[in-house]
Formats: structure tokens, C-alpha cells, sequence
């Protein structure tokens, strides 16, 4: 299915040059929402988070106040004139957030990954094309990502974008859940002109890391970022380990703002070198598709003489002559290794395939 997706107005830059979204993980308290809600906007920030229903792996964990919660954000959005959003995860909360006036939608993680849920949020929501952030799905599955991005523009909705907030792996030591960055941007490739935010805080799992990951989605051309903020991390009551405080995030942005400006002067700085790199990439493509048209002929003259295709021995020949060729050039074994193949098992495959004919 091609997406086409319109744009998003609440979603325009500001002078930073990303949107920026901040907020609290979780509506706890009235005066809890209204104190961080005023903090960020007079910080400049126009679109306010906090979740009204909170999905937990556990259940005696704190799940949001649900309804109570939406109208407090209601006020931030009378008080302070913010764009207020909150997430949804089946057909009630939606209900209930469009009755009090809640102006964007987010979907968790765990409702990504399953498609029975978004079709209901994408049901729920035909006739109202309310803008609409879908989070990347818990493990690496990036047709699952799509696949949500298409029931929802199936009902009708157009005014959708990404978050990108990391994922699950077993291997992953840093951060709470890896950044995967390729991910994004296969997925910016596959649905061109989806505005893609990172989500820095869930990814990171710990404050500190916050503001490295927040440059490096900007280095990654994120188009902003969805940030937790909290007045009083430490007695959050749910992911209180990742929030930063109003005043961290004030001292954040300005280093965010000069690295965006930084990264584009360094962006003409490299342009010379990428353009050197793409130029002998292109020398690779033509050597690559040189040596197939060798292995054809020579696939060719052994299917004549009745020989095998495969001959193992004359492999580990080449193979090793390869190694000791790139050490020359102070290539790694094993990249070379890898390599060489990636060629042999293409030449093979194009030898058997002529024989096929």
C-alpha cells in the first residue's frame, strides 16, 4: 500500500529547527501535570505529553488515572494554550480522549505489535483524521511498524507520524532498549515524507544518557524529539529512572539547537569526502558486476567440460590469497573473509542458474 501522509501543523519547528515534544511518562496528579505543563511552556515548548492510561508489564504497578487524568490535561490546554496528546490502546480510550478534547494520539510499543489493537484504533477512528504517532513495535520487525502505518491509513488517517523509541534485545548493554538506527531509516525510505521523532528517554532507560541519544537522532535527521519530563523524577511513579527534570531539559536544548547548527556546517565540510566515498562505490558496483559476467563464462565452460560448480578447494585457494592481500592494505581477516563470500556464494548462485537453463 503506498502512504501518502499530509503534513502535520502542530508538528512545524520552532527556531530550534526539530519539534519538540516533553512531558511527564504519566499523569499522576493535577498539580503534578499543571506544574510540568507550565515549566515547559515557558521553556517554548507547544507540544505537551502525559500518558492517561498506562500499560505495565505487571499488574499492581501504577496504570494511570485514566479519564481523571485527561481532564488535566484539558486545563494544561485552557491554561497554557499547549497542544496536549496522550496515548490510546483500544477503541475506549479513544472514545474518551476525543470526548475531552485531547488533540493528538500516540500508540505504544506494545499496542504496535499488535495488529488486532491497531485495527480497532484505526477503526474507532474513521471520519476523524486527528494526527496520530505510532511507537516502533518492542522487537525489531519493521514490517509490523509499516503494517500499523497502513491499517491506520486504511481508516481514512493521514496525519500520522513515527516514534522511533528503540528495541528490545537480549544483547543490549548500554541502553534500555537499542537504537537499531538503520530501522527509521528503512522505514523513512519505505513511506517517504513520515515524519520520524526519536524518543530518547524510553531508549535510554537512564537520564544521563538522555541528551547523547537526543544529538544522535538529530544527527540521524529524526525530525524531533519526544522527551519525558518530570517535576521530581525520583518519586515518579512509573519510569521515574529515565525523566529528566524541566531545568535539565532548559539546559539541554540550547546544546541541542548549536549541535543541529554544527552538524549542517560539518554536513558541507564532508561533502567532498562523501562524494570521493560515493564515486568509489560506484567503481565497486562495476567490478562486482565485471567479475559475475567472468563467473557466467566461466560457469559456462565448466557445465561444457562437465565440471562441478562448486570445487572447495580451490575456494580456500582464493580465499587465503585474499587475506594475505588485504593485510597489504591493512584490511581485517575477517571482513575480508566475509567479503569474499558474499562474492563466491553470488558467483555460485548465477553458475547454478545458468545451468538451469
Amino acid at each position: 500500500m503506498m502512504i501518502k501522509t499530509e503534513k502535520i501543523r502542530e508538528l512545524d519547528p520552532m527556531d530550534r529547527g526539530f519539534t519538540l515534544i516533553a512531558g511527564p511518562c504519566s499523569a499522576e496528579s493535577r498539580q503534578q501535570v499543571l506544574e510540568c505543563a507550565r515549566s515547559l511552556s515557558d521553556m517554548g515548548v507547544r507540544i505537551f505529553r502525559a500518558g492517561a492510561w498506562k500499560p505495565r508489564t505487571r499488574p499492581g504497578n501504577f496504570e494511570g488515572w485514566g479519564e481523571k487524568a485527561l481532564e488535566w490535561l484539558r486545563e494544561v490546554k485552557t491554561e497554557t494554550g499547549m497542544t496536549v496528546m496522550t496515548e490510546v490502546a483500544n477503541s475506549r480510550h479513544v472514545e474518551a480522549a476525543l470526548k475531552a478534547g485531547i488533540d493528538m494520539f500516540w500508540i505504544g510499543a506494545r499496542t504496535t505489535t499488535n495488529p488486532f489493537a491497531v485495527q480497532e484504533i484505526a477503526d474507532s477512528l474513521r471520519g476523524v483524521n486527528i494526527p496520530l504517532m505510532v511507537k516502533n513495535p518492542i522487537n525489531t520487525e519493521l514490517e509490523l511498524w509499516i503494517g500499523a502505518f497502513e491499517r491506520l491509513y486504511g481508516a481514512g488517517l493521514t496525519r500520522l507520524a513515527a516514534i522511533h523509541r528503540g528495541f528490545s534485545a537480549h544483547d543490549e548493554r548500554l541502553y534500555r532498549y537499542s537504537p537499531q538506527w538503520q530501522i527509521p531509516v528503512e522505514l523513512r525510505r519505505r513511506i517517504p515524507g513520515l515524519p520520524i521523532l526519536c524518543d530518547p528517554s524510553h531508549m535510554a532507560g537512564n537520564s544521563s544518557l538522555v541528551p547523547s541519544l537526543a544529538r544522535k537522532a538529530l544527527d540521524m535527521k529524526s525530525d524531533g524529539l519526544f522527551i519525558e519530563v518530570h517535576p521530581d523524577p525520583s518519586n515518579a511513579l512509573s519510569d521515574s529512572a529515565q525523566q529528566l527534570t524541566p531545568a535539565q531539559l532548559r539546559e539541554l536544548l540550547p546544546t541541542l539547537m548549536s549541535h543541529r547548527d554544527s552538524a549542517e556546517e560539518d554536513m558541507e565540510i564532508l561533502k567532498p569526502y562523501r562524494e570521493n566515498i560515493e564515486q568509489t562505490d560506484l567503481k565497486i558496483v562495476e567490478l562486482v558486476a565485471e567479475r559475475l559476467k567472468a563467473s557466467d563464462k566461466l560457469g559456462d565452460m565448466k557445465r561444457l567440460r562437465n565440471l562441478t560448480v562448486l570445487q572447495p578447494e580451490r575456494y580456500k585457494a582464493l580465499a587465503d590469497d585474499m587475506v594475505k592481500e588485504g593485510k597489504r592494505y591493512g584490511l581485517d581477516e575477517d571482513f575480508v573473509r566475509a567479503l569474499f563470500e558474499i562474492l563466491h556464494t553470488e558467483s555460485i548462485k548465477h553458475q547454478l542458474d545458468n545451468n538451469l537453463k
